[in-house]
């Protein structure tokens, strides 16, 4: 797989300088999804441009979403037959739309899809995630069918984390490529 059919979903306000999703948009060649308005996310906008985004590729594609671009991907993969392209996501520092807070910064993205996700997924969290309790990802990963992985405190798991490159997180998407045919 290319690295360019790995879509990057962000989150509320997009992903800036020193995030992992930049770095690997800059250093990987990972195809960031842009959306139209990265301040006031309307759930239709972010889907039909994620939608767009996987229809202009031939083959498969893989998600590395974060925040925001955990719940994107959700909603998408119930509402749109092309999900079944996605050989597998991670889906990292989902928050807790359903907070009063969020709600209310975020509107029209709660409740979040929870049906299971027809393709291999990771759930990322941290226990000190300022935008999610650890339970809760857990339980969106319960949900999801997705495997949950902890990364201790990191906060959201974004610049402000200072992961850099986040080779650990490479690592856990290339985790769910299916194994290679042998002989192909």
């Amino acid at each position: 797989m290319n690295s360019s059919d790995i879509l990057l979903l962000p989150g509320w306000q997009n992903s800036g300088p020193g995030h992992w999703q930049t770095v690997w948009e800059q250093q990987r060649g990972c195809t960031r999804v842009e959306q139209h308005d990265w301040q006031r996310p309307l759930r239709g906008d972010w889907t039909a441009r994620l939608q767009d985004e996987v229809l202009a590729r031939p083959g498969p594609v893989m998600l590395a979403a974060h925040s925001l671009g955990c719940l994107l991907a959700a909603w998408w993969a119930a509402h749109s037959a092309e999900a079944r392209r996605v050989v597998g996501a991670l889906l990292v520092a989902p928050p807790q739309i359903e907070r009063d807070d969020l709600r209310q910064a975020i509107p029209g993205w709660a409740p979040p899809a929870r049906q299971r996700l027809p393709f291999a997924s990771i759930v990322v969290a941290s226990s000190d995630d300022p935008y999610a309790s650890a339970a809760y990802a857990g339980q969106l990963a319960q949900d999801w069918g997705a495997s949950l992985y902890s990364v201790g405190a990191r906060g959201h798991v974004n610049a402000e984390s200072g992961l850099g490159d986040w080779a650990e997180g490479w690592q856990l998407l290339q985790s769910l490529l299916p194994p290679a045919r042998a002989g192909a």
